[in-house]
Parts: C-alpha cells; sequence; structure tokens
C-alpha cells in the first residue's frame, strides 16, 4: 500500500481532523488522525489489516491482540491475513486487563496491533498484559505511527508515519488563543 494512496483515502474517509485536540497522553495538538472513520469501511479496513500483515518480518504470531477500543477493527483484520485468532484487552479501573473469558497460552507469541501509535503507552500497557501470562509480544503493528521518531522495545512497523505538531498544554498557542479542545480518544484520564 503506498503512503499516497493510504494519505488519500484517510483524507476523503473524514478520518484527519483538524482543530484542538486532547491526546490521551495529555498533549494538545491541531491534528487528530480518527482511524474509526477509516476502518468503518470494511473493504478498506481489509485492505489495511492484509498490508500490515504482508509487510511483516518476523516470526509468524500465535495470536494477534489489540488494546479496546481504537484497535478492535484493525487487529481482526490483520488476524483474519494472518490466518489466527484475535482477542483484545480493556482497562477495567484504569488497568489493562483481558475479559471476556479470554486468556493467553504461556510461551505464545502475540503482535499487539493498534490503529495509531501515539506515546506506545496502550501498547506497552498491552504487552505487561502478555507478559503477565508467560507470553511473549513479539511485536507490534499499526496503520499509523506519530511517535516522532520514539520507538517501542520490540519490533513494529506502521502503514504510515506522520509528524503531527503536539504541545505540552502550557505551550499550547490554541490554548492561549482560547479555541476550545477536544478529548476524541476513547481513553479515559484519571
Amino acid at each position: 500500500m503506498e503512503d499516497a494512496e493510504l494519505k488519500e483515502y484517510l483524507s476523503s474517509s473524514g478520518a484527519f481532523l483538524e482543530g484542538h485536540f486532547l491526546l490521551s497522553s495529555g498533549l494538545h495538538s491541531p491534528n487528530y488522525v480518527q482511524c474509526a472513520q477509516a476502518l468503518k469501511n470494511p473493504a478498506w479496513a481489509e485492505k489495511m489489516g492484509a498490508a500490515l500483515a504482508a509487510g511483516w518480518k518476523g516470526p509468524r504470531p500465535d495470536l494477534i491482540l489489540s488494546p479496546a477500543m481504537g484497535g478492535l477493527f484493525i487487529g481482526h483484520e490483520v488476524a483474519r491475513a494472518f490466518g489466527v485468532d484475535f482477542i483484545f484487552t480493556e482497562r477495567e479501573n484504569n488497568i489493562m486487563t483481558l475479559r471476556r473469558g479470554f486468556s493467553l497460552k504461556k510461551g505464545s507469541r502475540l503482535i499487539i496491533v493498534e490503529d495509531v501509535f501515539t506515546t506506545g503507552k496502550s501498547t506497552l500497557e498491552t504487552a505487561a498484559v502478555v507478559s503477565s501470562f508467560g507470553a511473549e509480544t513479539i511485536g507490534a503493528m499499526s496503520v499509523i505511527n506519530r511517535m516522532g521518531g520514539k520507538t517501542l522495545p520490540f519490533p513494529s512497523s506502521s502503514l504510515l508515519k506522520l509528524d503531527l505538531t503536539a504541545y505540552q498544554p502550557a505551550d499550547c498557542p490554541l490554548c492561549k488563543a482560547g479555541v476550545p479542545v477536544v478529548k476524541p480518544g476513547s481513553r479515559k484520564f484519571p
């Protein structure tokens, strides 16, 4: 999948947003990628999942795991492309955990799949759940990587890297201009 093709689709699907956003990291940004808008199209979700799986250079996973909410659709499509099962973590009392009868086999190898990497927090919390079961995170994937050069402690790949502006709240020019802030993500703040 070519960057230009994906950027065009993300734009036409309404996934690229401009305004004043509170990111799950606590940072503020004039840009946000709402991948749910892009993943609402099943054909494109399947295409993106297949592209992520096709680009994987590591060992074959036993399972695909995604943190809810953002990773649900793309994780499912990556699992379909690999021909393996898919499960997800959720926050319970603000702690990432497996629920709904999901568990991991000791020694199993998993890839964590997200819609967007921003700080890597959800990915790392999900990897901690994997470790707690004696399983192994062999990598992580996302549609969008906006980590700005930061890396995860295991191999990772993304369909598209975006360098989007982010500000500390005290330095945010949008706050200083009185532009109302919107929190579009699914993570709750303490």
